[in-house]
């Protein structure tokens, strides 16, 4: 686990009650790329699955935008980017 991971998984968890929260740091396949750190401890770039009742009835973009409201302080600090796969229990 990482320090970034673990604040974005506690915020997540307090503001989603999610029933699946997963994250997968990709930061070693951004390496040379914008926003990737050079100091080899990775969490600047994470995929990022959650199922959770509060996207139901949500579109697309408000899900995303609930979700980068959660964890903007993250996003403003080491995380660069954010791949979301972001479901209501019923969309499998």
């Amino acid at each position: 686990m990482g320090e970034y991971r673990d604040r974005m998984a506690a915020k997540l968890n307090a503001g989603l009650n999610p029933a699946r929260l997963e994250f997968h740091d990709d930061s070693a396949r951004h390496a040379g790329h914008a926003g990737a750190s050079s100091d080899g401890r990775g969490e600047t770039h994470f995929k990022v699955i959650i199922v959770s009742d509060a996207f139901t009835g949500q579109s697309r973009v408000a899900r995303q935008r609930l979700v980068y409201g959660l964890v903007a302080d993250e996003l403003k600090e080491r995380v660069h980017a954010l791949e979301l796969v972001l479901r209501a229990p019923d969309e499998g």
